[in-house]
């Protein structure tokens, strides 16, 4: 999908053709002279979900109809249509579309196996991320490389923008703190794009059998790190709009709290409340819905805040230490899962900090050298300048 910065007319013989500015940004996908010809007389699968578009078309449909030989399709958290609910299995099926087998990697096998990759030339990378590392699509996209290099088959990554691209923040995932929400020791934004990600997983070895992974990625023409990117498909069920994914990094750190963060409500991910504990004035009721089928606090009424506005940086921790008072002032338990907490901060240290009282600017200074040292070592890895001028 493409962002039009501005419209030009041009008239030919009584025709009005809308042209592209020259800036406009254009994702990998929509760059089919850079990766077409090398998926001729190949057969190709495809890591793809609802976000995979080539303008209005979907890119199994679109590499159809260029008679391109797509022998399966592997389906990552949420499904293949993005219409699961996070943390639901995805089975093995056949797109009853097109008739191609779907092969689910968010289920028994969160690596391609062997098997799956036994009739496969290439392998196509295809899905809209959202920049936080505990957001399960860059978790796949190792798995999927990892298998790539160790069976020899070559991956194509088609980029797209990172909404979080300006914004570097978080603790680093720590060692013991790998997880399937944190598989790379990567900050909770890292500022990166996926094909960016792909590369540094390659180059610093993170992937097993790195230095035998064949390897393209096919950028984001006229993308620039200072870019603003409105998505023009919901990348999950739970982030329906550019609120919802401006608050997610903030808010999902609630997921291991005893609060809601509005699943099963009209406004998911932009919403904190409590049933016992009043965090706010608006009164609502998780139901369970296709999107959330087990929401938290289903049926109970919340009293809550509805987050109307982005926060003011990336990642902002005010929402969870105002949350936390208010616990601790009512005497009752917030952190009823501290494992997974700490597995979605990568490290037991940010929940260690709460709980001695410790204020915002003394947490974030606990994260500046980890923070520095990773800027530092993925600098080889990224594409995209920090100006409006391409590399």
């Amino acid at each position: 999908m493409k962002l039009w910065l501005s419209l030009v007319v041009l008239v030919v013989q009584g025709v009005a053709l809308p042209l592209r500015a020259a800036d406009t940004i254009t994702v990998g996908a929509e760059r089919p002279g850079h990766y077409l010809p090398a998926l001729k007389q190949q057969r190709v699968s495809l890591v793809v979900n609802q976000t995979s578009r080539v303008g209005r078309t979907h890119l199994v449909d679109y590499l159809l109809e260029k008679n391109i030989n797509v022998v399966s399709v592997m389906a990552p958290e949420h499904g293949f249509r993005g219409n699961r609910g996070a943390g639901e299995v995805i089975d093995d099926g056949v797109d009853p579309d097109t008739g191609i087998p779907v092969l689910s990697i968010y289920g028994a096998n969160k690596k391609p196996t062997a098997a799956m990759l036994a009739n496969v030339d290439m392998l196509i990378f295809d899905i809209q991320d959202v920049g936080a590392r505990f957001y399960t699509y860059i978790s796949t996209l190792h798995y999927v490389l990892e298998a790539a290099a160790e069976q020899a088959v070559p991956v194509i990554v088609l980029d797209r923008p990172n909404p979080h691209i300006a914004s570097v923040d978080g603790p680093v995932r720590a060692p013991d703190f790998a997880s399937f929400v944190g598989v790379d020791p990567l900050p909770v934004l890292h500022g990166m794009t996926v094909g960016e990600l792909a590369k540094m997983m390659k180059g610093e070895g993170w992937i097993s059998s790195a230095d035998k992974l064949d390897l393209q990625v096919v950028p984001v023409a006229n993308y620039h790190r200072n870019a603003t990117w409105s998505l023009p498909v919901p990348p999950s069920p739970n982030l329906p709009n550019d609120l919802a994914i401006r608050l997610y990094p903030s808010l999902c750190f609630f997921e291991g709290t005893a609060v809601s963060i509005g699943r099963g409500t009209a406004w998911p991910f932009q919403l904190i409340g409590h049933h016992r504990v009043p965090l706010g004035d608006t009164r609502v009721v998780p139901e369970s819905v296709p999107a959330a089928p087990s929401p938290k606090l289903a049926g109970e009424q919340l009293f809550a805040t509805r987050l109307t506005q982005p926060p003011e940086t990336g990642l902002d921790l005010a929402y969870l230490l105002s949350a936390y008072r208010a616990f601790a002032e009512a005497q009752q338990p917030f952190f009823t899962r501290p494992d997974f907490f700490d597995k979605l901060a990568g490290t037991d240290a940010l929940r260690q900090a709460i709980l001695r009282g410790e204020s915002e600017a003394q947490i974030r200074a606990g994260w500046q050298p980890g923070l520095v040292a990773f800027r530092k070592q993925r600098q080889p890895y990224l594409l995209y300048p920090d100006n409006d001028q391409t590399p």
